[in-house]
């Protein structure tokens, strides 16, 4: 059996996340299927590095299988493509020893968030990215990235339907807001992220930036370890699974 990595990308908008759900279309759905044809009706199931929910998008999400086939890598990718839905697409795949596995060998997570920031919504674009129609006070959201950064319990973050057990600790290595015109873009990267927790930041963040909190007030939100502290959890669709990384070992080429 070989076991192959594959970075993979995908537009959330028509799945009902990634995870399989019965009747339901998701990426995990998907790529099982097309697997399952590869090896002629032999049942192949992957695992990811995380989940994405419904109308959440990657541009790098990572995946692992094990396969008895021998194929060469580019033609993996290739036959895979051929029999995947144009919404998702094989980026690259890789060879790997057992000891490499998606979700559990991640190293570190990098998440975007995509804010339109003008009176009224683009129409091609609702899909992909967040419509916010009152002005947004730039600085002071920079100016609260900051208090995101670093290790935290982020309970307070994390959605109440969390399956998660133990600590909500994760630590936050970068976390910033970058303006181009009427376009705002979000980067989180850390270690690890809990359910809906880029979202529910994302909502404080934007409070912040209407002037309904203060930057410093996400001090105050980690201690009191309350989601009831915070809003709702903003909408999925100006979020993307950027970018996973890993310890470079356990690459057999």
């Amino acid at each position: 059996m070989k076991r192959l990595k594959c970075t993979i990308t995908y537009d959330g908008s028509d799945f009902a996340g990634f995870q399989v759900q019965p009747d339901h279309r998701t990426v995990q759905g998907v790529l099982e299927k097309a697997l399952l044809q590869m090896h002629k009706g032999q049942s192949i199931r992957i695992q990811a590095s995380g989940r994405t929910d419904t109308g959440v998008h990657a541009v790098g999400q990572v995946i692992h299988f094990d396969s008895p086939l021998e194929i060469p890598d580019r033609n993996w990718k290739q036959a895979l493509n051929t029999l995947l839905p144009d919404d998702v697409r094989i980026q690259k795949v890789e060879k790997q020893t057992e000891e490499f596995h998606a979700r559990y060998s991640v190293k570190e997570k990098e998440y975007h968030y995509f804010v339109y920031n003008e009176e009224d919504p683009d129409v091609f674009r609702r899909g992909y990215v967040y419509h916010e129609p009152r002005k947004l006070d730039f600085e002071r959201m920079q100016e609260a990235c900051q208090y995101l950064e670093g290790t935290h319990d982020f309970t307070s973050f994390s959605s109440a339907k969390s399956s998660v057990k133990g600590t909500k600790i994760r630590t936050l290595y970068h976390v910033s807001c970058h303006q181009t015109g009427s376009n705002i873009e979000f980067v989180f990267r850390g270690s690890g992220f809990l359910y809906n927790m880029v979202r529910i930041m994302m909502s404080v963040l934007l409070d912040v930036g209407k002037g309904k909190r203060n930057p410093e007030d996400i001090i105050d939100l980690l201690a009191s370890k309350n989601r009831q502290q915070i809003g709702k959890t903003i909408a999925p669709q100006g979020l993307y699974l950027w970018r996973v990384s890993y310890e470079e070992n356990g690459n057999e080429n």
